[in-house]
């Protein structure tokens, strides 16, 4: 394995005594506001001509810092952090499950298109959940934001452009100039990646499971057998067309520093069906 990315070291070594509450990450006044209206509205207002660039590399290990010290939960010291880079930080309580959130939300205009972050407050880092084509993989955000509140210790990351914004600059999933790739990698966490496809692209099947160009590990075995039926196309043991994720920048990251990545692709009739996405979730849960 190698070394660990520095970003990553910075936010772990952030992070020792990490969710020791203080005043500090208490909730603001007017916290509990709607945690899945604020996602949902962020998502569905990405939009393939909107101004966007990539962050450059002081620009990525700044944002790395101030969500270390969201991380860790200085909250003060993280709306510091955070604002010279166009995002605003904030706290708040989910009210669907009663924990408390940190939530960094990019400008709403300009060219530092580069994301809206969400930290459970109340566990140590565990998982981040990664919605990377907000308004062209459609409903990705809904189950991005389910699988959340689902797993304690959880991080959500939306992608702050469209795939096509800048001529495919803003193709968070095949870039690594992105802010999304430097913190979702940064954080050296175990990674799931929610994707959509349409129903005619891979006839048959609901679900690609895959671990993008890594090994495939026990934790996609669990996760495969949780999911079970035979509409799931398993990419380790099956062809799933175009589906596969073997190029995705933040799986060969994964692969490249030995850490799990689970690539999720669903078809539009199961976006389409609460309860049906709702058993994905439930399957992914298992992380």
């Amino acid at each position: 394995m190698n070394a660990l990315p520095a970003a990553r070291r910075a936010l772990v070594g952030l992070a020792v005594g990490a969710l020791a509450c203080t005043a500090a990450c208490a909730p603001e006044p007017g916290g509990s506001s709607d945690l899945a209206a604020t996602v949902r509205d962020f998502a569905r207002t990405r939009e393939p001509d909107a101004a966007y660039r990539p962050p450059d590399p002081g620009e990525r290990s700044g944002v790395a810092g101030a969500l270390g010290l969201a991380t860790a939960g200085d909250t003060g010291a993280a709306r510091s952090a955070f604002a010279p880079f166009g995002f605003d930080y904030r706290v708040g309580t989910d009210a669907e499950t009663g924990r408390r959130y940190g939530m960094a939300v990019q400008e709403s205009s300009g060219e530092r298109a580069w994301g809206l972050y969400v930290i459970d407050l109340d566990t140590p880092p565990r998982v981040v959940v990664e919605v990377p084509h907000p308004n062209s993989d459609l409903d990705t955000e809904e189950v991005g934001l389910a699988l959340f509140r689902a797993r304690p210790g959880a991080v959500l990351a939306v992608a702050g452009t469209h795939r096509r914004a800048a001529n495919g600059a803003g193709d968070v999933a095949h870039r690594v100039d992105s802010m999304f790739h430097a913190l979702v990698t940064g954080l050296g966490l175990p990674q799931v990646q929610v994707h959509g496809f349409d129903n005619a692209s891979l006839p048959g099947t609901d679900v690609v499971l895959s671990t993008g160009a890594g090994e495939v590990t026990e934790e996609a075995r669990e996760v495969a057998d949780a999911l079970g039926g035979s509409r799931v196309c398993l990419a380790w043991a099956d062809r799933c067309g175009n589906l596969e994720g073997g190029r995705n920048a933040q799986g060969r990251a994964a692969a490249e520093n030995g850490t799990v990545f689970l690539h999720v692709e669903m078809n539009r009739a199961v976006r389409d069906d609460r309860g049906r996405w709702e058993r994905v979730v439930e399957a992914l849960s298992v992380l």
